[in-house]
């Protein structure tokens, strides 16, 4: 048929040739050949024949007339033809120059054209012939399946092809290194010479050489015209964005003329057609789709920062747009989380995140971060008494997280650069301008700008009282440098370190300074900037040296007490002494090794902040120390490093200082490393049982304790499985952790590390956490596991009965009987023998004599086992009278100090019962029970005025102080914790007690928290304050109308009044107002603050979305509508105060997002995204007729459009790939609401809100994803761009559309050509 066909046409084009006859009649003739060929218009199978008949056994002019009318009679496709006639005609355009030129005048007539009324079948023909012509497949690596990739590739290809012929023709040879793949239809050079016909005489033809010397003018002349067309732009940002590798091609021939053109007389000549080609090309990289800020949509997408307002007014004026980086911090500080992420990881994300969303400089971006840690440190200065995580914890994130993270960024730009040089030009170009970066200086150069900047807020800067000493240090040590260097100009000796205590005006800016030094984030040209050092400090440095400890130490001077006690209350300064303990530590004698850990986790630990990350390390590695070279023998070798692990242990065990571990992300790493030591401390006996294991001295029960408990505060260990159930977060998406969760991260951290994309995981947690090679799994330690496993059987059930002989009835007894001949000895009275039988697990007296009294030499673990059943047996004889209130205390407390372990067993028990609800509630009245009479009242009032402080309406909770009453087992807890001692040794004890008892205690009905606090009260006094704000947190576990109106709160006091006024200084809200300025002000709770302290214990979390969501339309609203009413219609109408309105808007969403995400993380954002937004959309507001104007619709929906995208970027961040920490299905999560976006754009989903709401909405959602977060498109669907695209040219934001689809990647090429023939 082909072949049949192919002879028609050809006798038909030989018969109008032979007749002379005009094109139009040709065109007529050869139409009637495809018809009767059965063929479709434009034909691929005449444009092959055409083109072959043509080159160039029939070069003739009437056959190119013939061709330019069949494709404008759309016979042809002009982009098959060109694409054919350029893989002929260039290669041979040296011998045949008349064809080269004809086909430069078609190219630059036809190369734009573009026919979108072909069939499937033709454009699948057309699109093929081309891919084969052009090699597309091969040359760009991608599957050409579509017409519109065939019209981008190939407008490129022929781009690069008329370049490389145009050097060739000038004698210009660009190396196989200089020229990129690419160069479709290169010249073959070996047969430049010859013709085809083997007609020689033409090349030497006088005219022919003039139109080839033309003919590369010309086809400059036709790439400047080509490439300055706004289609043109269009489709070369395409490949720049899309295949960068590509494009660095094109601008290397483009800098190849450039070096070149004054050493070519032909360059010399084209010099204006070389200006003006270069100019198209640099606009490509330089281009920007302009949205259409003629509509208030488009004005709002295009919003940018701030407009620079003097260092003085920044932490008024723009801390509002910062809000997340306070509330991250803030949120960080909640003891009764510990963050299994590193800080330094989410930290780095955000800077990035926040960077981008503000349009922000570097030095705005780093000057914002430092002030929001400052204020973090500014909140302490007068803390509340408690255990909670204090200053130690707050200057860990203002001197080491925030540097590190800040170190992270910079770092991550040296990668981007070093991979750009591989990459060539337009790489660079787009990590700083498709990178978002509106400042392109670097981000070095922004940490040095920024802590210049940050000397001007002198507010700030004061260093509390028990950091002035290490203030003064460090502006003495830049005054002492300063003098130093001054000396050696003079010729003079210097000084020394003189006396830190004297003061030499020493701020907070100089600790930061020491740790962006000590992070190699500037150097010590620092001390050199005005005003850094006082110029009486410089004088006070000549004082006389004062030797530090550390310089004695690395002297050798042997660990007396006295070089122990200085080195354990002085930070080092090196990394090289911290490596010295570690190795003393190890291998050192049992007095160096209990020294060098009890330094290791003193003030080093705490306070050095310059080398925090390393002491870390070294004190996780401490917890898995090696096997010794000349171990042997069947038991473990962890008994040799006891005394070492039991001071590692203490020493770590304060609240700041495990808060300090959790900051650097290595609360996984301690978690693996705990386990192999309470497997083996818990299973050896112990070799007294005389002695207290409460204490300084390591006894295997002490170790074990102190792991065991420590393991336990990393995981909630006794939370019922109901209320994961009821809050539908577990462990593996950023709610209560579980041991399991634990162990994974810190098994996925191994094998990141372990694998080769070592750029994917080189952070904090994984460069200082792996402390081991190996993945850690709770089956490798049974008798953990087997706890483990009753653990979580004992919460979720009640305890089945044992049969006598059992060994853990055996044990129970024995335990038992330890119990009661300690009740004996002390003199209580445990009522007849009946009652101690009774008690007794197998019903039998408790034993008398010698071995009754004795505590029993058991293994730690098989105690445990069978304290649940201890614990039934004496909750049961108490509650049915048989044993005393007072007598179970003592019995729980002797419980105690045999086995400190024992209390995770107590706890969990207890909690499980709790829940259970089977317990009769006891009269707290003193007598039975301690009576919280003495102080109740008082605590529910202060309780209520700090709730009605922060705008929650206080419960009616007491009936009177005499009717106080507790579950039985929570009135047990309770009389047991009040028992302990506030002692430093036991901080291990009251960690794990102090959040399961709130815990606990929240569960219970509402009065039963401020019952508990007026306990506690009595008991520690000073703790006051800080119990009456945990009582007040308790009310918003479950009761959400309580929990909205604390949101509420939160909204108002961030944005004050809602007065909009053309300037952004007048808002008197702002972080303070959200935060507060110190924790200490008695009844005057921040309500942000009480809101990050509560968040995550409320029961029904998915609540929070729902009031978040209507609060940031709420408050956008009021914005709008107090814009609306403003008296000057002129300023109504000014640009710049609709811009404040939009600002104001975007500040809102930004709170919202903030304050959702530190709630529920990934939980929260995806039910946002899949749930609560598509709600909020498809639900009908009524409002008042005439108040709600469509300003106030558009600037609604562009605050949930901003809502929406900030909260997935400040959990996914903006990057090609998710952060490690996240977990994150981010595609899928975004896919299911663009594809709900999509449905409503065709029509298939009815709306409920206001047009105007939905297209701003869209409009803007599209316009941030595309403006913040371009990676997230790639992993949509082509058909969903489609349909997004197809909607946004429906209301006619066609540019919108096309920058859209051309961050869809290569398969979204087709779809951008088809909407290119829109744009004018």
């Amino acid at each position: 048929m082909a072949t049949e066909f192919e002879q028609r046409v050809l006798e038909t084009v030989k018969r109008c040739q032979q007749r002379k006859e005009p094109p139009l009649i040709w065109a007529t003739e050869v139409l009637e050949c495809v018809g009767c060929a059965g063929l479709g218009l434009p034909s691929p199978e005449l444009g092959q024949v055409l083109v072959s008949h043509l080159c160039f056994s029939n070069n003739h002019p009437s056959l190119w007339k013939f061709i330019d009318q069949a494709i404008s009679s759309r016979l042809l496709s002009p982009l098959q033809v060109l694409s054919l006639l350029t893989s002929r005609v260039v290669p041979h355009r040296w011998f045949q120059p008349e064809a080269y030129r004809l086909y430069l005048e078609l190219l630059s007539r036809y190369a734009f054209s573009y026919d979108r009324v072909v069939t499937d079948a033709c454009s699948e023909k057309i699109t093929k012939s081309v891919d084969v012509a052009l090699q597309l497949s091969q040359t760009y690596m991608v599957h050409v399946l579509e017409i519109g990739h065939a019209l981008v590739l190939s407008f490129f290809s022929i781009v690069i092809s008329l370049i490389d012929s145009t050097l060739d023709d000038w004698g210009l040879q660009m190396t196989s290194v200089d020229r990129p793949s690419g160069a479709v239809g290169g010249v073959d050079h070996q047969n430049m010479d010859l013709d085809p016909k083997g007609n020689q005489n033409f090349m030497r033809n006088e005219h022919r050489e003039q139109i080839r010397r033309k003919n590369s003018f010309m086809a400059m002349e036709v790439l400047g015209k080509l490439t300055e067309s706004r289609k043109a732009m269009i489709l070369l940002r395409l490949i720049h964005v899309t295949m960068p590798e590509k494009f660095n091609g094109l601008l290397q021939r483009i800098q190849f003329f450039e070096a070149h053109k004054m050493t070519s007389s032909n360059l010399k000549s084209a010099n204006q057609l070389l200006v003006r080609l270069t100019a198209n090309i640099q606009r490509v990289l330089g281009f920007e789709y302009q949205l259409n800020k003629r509509q208030l949509i488009g004005m709002l997408i295009d919003i940018g920062s701030h407009q620079s307002v003097s260092h003085h007014n920044f932490e008024a004026g723009l801390s509002a747009c910062w809000v997340a980086y306070d509330i991250l911090m803030e949120n960080a500080m909640d003891g009764k989380q510990l963050p299994v992420t590193s800080a330094i990881d989410v930290l780095a994300e955000t800077i990035n995140t926040l960077h981008v969303f503000n349009r922000a400089s570097w030095q705005e971006t780093f000057l914002a971060l430092w002030l929001s840690a400052l204020r973090l440190v500014q909140r302490e200065r007068d803390p509340l008494e408690g255990p909670i995580p204090h200053l130690e914890a707050r200057l860990c994130v203002l001197l080491s997280i925030v540097p590190l993270a800040i170190a992270r960024v910079v770092e991550n730009e040296a990668k981007l650069y070093s991979s750009s040089l591989q990459g060539g030009i337009a790489s660079r170009y787009m990590e700083t301008r498709h990178g978002h970066g509106v400042d392109h200086a670097s981000r070095k150069h922004g940490v040095v700008s920024s802590l210049q900047a940050l000397g001007q807020f002198s507010g700030l800067l004061c260093p509390p009282a028990s950091v002035v000493t290490a203030a003064n240090s460090a502006a003495e040590k830049a005054a002492i440098f300063i003098s130093n260097s001054k000396n050696a100009k003079d010729g003079f000796s210097g000084g020394g370190r003189g006396d830190a205590s004297v003061n030499t005006g020493g701020s907070m800016r100089h600790l930061i300074v020491e740790a962006c030094i000590a992070r190699k984030l500037i150097d010590t040209s620092a001390y050199f900037w005005p005003g850094y050092v006082s110029a009486s400090a410089i004088l006070q440095s000549d004082s006389p040296v004062q030797k530090s400890p550390w310089s004695t130490f690395m002297e050798g001077a042997p660990l007396d007490d006295s070089l122990v006690n200085a080195l354990i209350m002085t930070p080092a300064a090196s990394l090289a002494e911290i490596e010295k303990l570690y190795h003393i530590a190890l291998n050192g004698s049992e007095e160096e090794k209990v020294a060098a850990a009890k330094i290791l986790c003193g003030a080093s630990l705490s306070h050095g902040w310059n080398i925090q990350e390393h002491v870390v390390h070294f004190v996780v590695k401490l917890l898995s120390p090696p096997v010794p070279h000349n171990f042997s023998g069947p038991r473990t070798h962890l008994v040799d490093y006891k005394s070492m692990l039991n001071a590692i242990l203490f020493g770590i065990s304060s609240i700041d200082t495990v808060h300090i571990l959790s900051l650097h992300g290595v609360v996984p790493e301690v978690a693996a490393s705990l386990m192999p030591l309470c497997e083996a401390f818990g299973s050896l006996i112990p070799a007294s049982s005389h002695k207290s294991s409460t204490g300084d001295e390591s006894s295997i029960y002490t170790v074990f304790s102190s792991a065991f408990l420590f393991l336990l505060r990393l995981w909630k260990f006794y939370r019922p499985p109901l209320e994961q159930c009821i809050t539908g977060r577990g462990g593996a998406i950023g709610g209560e952790l579980t041991l399991e969760y634990l162990l994974l991260l810190h098994n996925s951290r191994i094998a990141c590390h372990n694998s080769a994309a070592r750029d994917e995981t080189n952070s904090s947690s994984n460069r200082l956490g792996s402390t081991s090679d190996q993945p850690v799994y709770i089956d490798s330690y049974p008798k953990l596991r087997a706890w483990f496993c009753q653990n979580k059987s004992c919460i979720a059930s009640t305890l089945s009965g044992l049969c006598r002989g059992n060994p853990v009835h055996q044990v129970a007894n024995k335990i038992l009987s330890m119990i009661y001949w300690k009740m004996t000895k002390s003199g209580t009275s445990l009522g007849n023998p009946s009652t101690t039988s009774s008690s007794s697990l197998s019903g039998s007296p408790a034993g008398t004599g010698e071995d009754a009294h004795q505590r029993p030499m058991l293994p730690a673990w098989e105690v445990l086992e069978a304290i649940p059943f201890v614990l039934e047996a004496i909750l049961t004889a108490c509650a049915h009278g048989r044993l005393s209130s007072r007598d179970l205390t003592t019995g729980l407390r002797d419980l105690v100090d045999f086995l400190p372990a024992s209390l995770a067993a107590i706890i969990s028990y207890f909690s499980a019962e709790v829940t259970r609800g089977i317990w009769k509630p006891v009269l707290m009245n003193g007598k039975d029970w301690p009576s919280p009479a003495a102080n109740l009242l008082s605590i529910e009032s202060e309780i209520k005025e700090i709730l009605t402080a922060a705008g929650v309406n206080f419960p009616s909770c007491s009936s009177g102080v005499s009717s106080a009453t507790l579950p039985l087992p929570m009135a047990a807890l309770v009389s047991l914790t009040i028992t302990f001692k506030l002692d430093k040794s036991l901080e291990y004890v009251h960690a794990v007690a102090g959040l399961a008892l709130e815990n606990c205690a929240s569960g219970c009905p509402w009065p039963s928290m401020p019952i508990i606090g007026s306990l506690w009260a009595q008991k520690v006094r000073r703790w006051h304050d800080f119990i009456v704000v945990s009582c007040s947190r308790s009310i918003f576990r479950q009761n959400k109308e309580a929990v909205a109106q604390l949101l509420r709160s939160c909204f108002t006091s961030f944005l004050g009044s809602l007065q909009v006024s053309t300037s952004p200084l007048t808002n008197q809200g702002g972080v303070n107002g959200l935060l507060g300025g110190l924790l200490s002000d008695r009844g005057v709770i921040a309500p942000g603050f009480l809101y990050l302290r509560s968040c995550r214990t409320i029961h029904n979390v998915q609540h929070l979305n729902d009031v978040i969501v209507g609060l940031v339309a709420e408050s956008a609203r009021e914005l709008a509508v107090t814009w609306a009413r403003m008296e000057s219609p002129r300023l109504r109408s000014s640009q710049a105060s609709l811009a404040l309105v939009a600002a104001r808007a975007k500040e809102v969403a930004t709170l919202g997002a903030s304050l959702l995400c530190v709630a529920g993380g990934l939980h929260l954002v995806q039910e946002l995204y899949q749930e609560s937004i598509p709600t909020w959309l498809l639900s009908r507001r009524e409002g008042k007729v005439g108040e709600v104007s469509a300003v106030t619709r558009i600037v609604e929906g562009y605050a949930m459009a901003y809502l929406l995208v900030f909260s997935g970027a400040f959990v996914w961040g903006v990057g090609p790939k998710p952060p490690l920490w996240a977990f994150s299905r981010r595609d899928r999560i975004v896919g299911v609401h663009m594809d709900f976006v999509a449905g409503v754009l065709e029509g298939h989903i009815s709306l409920g809100c206001d047009p105007a709401t939905w297209k701003a909405y869209v409009s803007c959602l599209v316009g941030l994803v595309v403006s913040f977060a371009p990676a997230w498109i790639r992993d949509m669907k082509q058909e969903t761009l489609r349909k997004l695209a197809s909607g946004l040219r429906g209301w006619h934001e066609c540019e919108l559309a096309l920058s859209l689809l051309e961050r869809g990647g290569t398969a979204a090429l087709g779809s951008v050509a088809e909407l290119v023939n829109v744009i004018n």
